[in-house]
This record gives structure tokens, sequence and C-alpha cells, in this order.
């Protein structure tokens, strides 16, 4: 699995793996779904912290599930 990225990813890279918005990737590195460092302002992302996440999003308990990943936009609308 995403084999062909590097194991530090950029936003752009988790934008194009997870086939989401920059506002959705930035929500999933704030809210520490996807672990990850910050240096400064940049975001330093393990590769395989994509994967543990996009992993635990799939399975709960041996059962596929589907998640609705909510933009930043999104959330504030509800408020």
């Amino acid at each position: 699995m995403f084999e062909n990225y590097n194991d530090i990813i950029t936003i752009s890279d988790l934008m194009t793996m997870l086939n989401i918005g920059k506002s959705t990737a930035y929500s999933l590195l704030q809210s520490n779904k996807i672990q990850h460092i910050k240096i400064g302002r940049k975001y330093v992302i393990p590769k395989q912290s994509v994967i543990d996440f996009v992993a635990g999003m799939c399975y709960n308990e041996g059962k596929i599930i589907s998640v609705k990943l909510r933009s930043e936009k999104e959330r504030r609308k509800q408020k």
C-alpha cells in the first residue's frame, strides 16, 4: 500500500493518498487522527501513520466500517 510514496510524506501527498482536500488533510493532522510532527509551520508525516489511519478507519473489531470525514468548513456549519 502506498509503495510509490517516500517514508515521509507532504500535505500534498496526504491529499493524493486519501483523495481528500487541503482542509480535510489539515483537519486530520490538527485533530491528531494522523500522527505527525510539526516543525515550525511544516508537518512531517510518516507514511506509516497514514497506513495505520486507513487500517483503523476500515476495520473495527474485524468489521468493515464506513466513516465520513468532515472538513473544518462542515464542522463550522454545524455550530
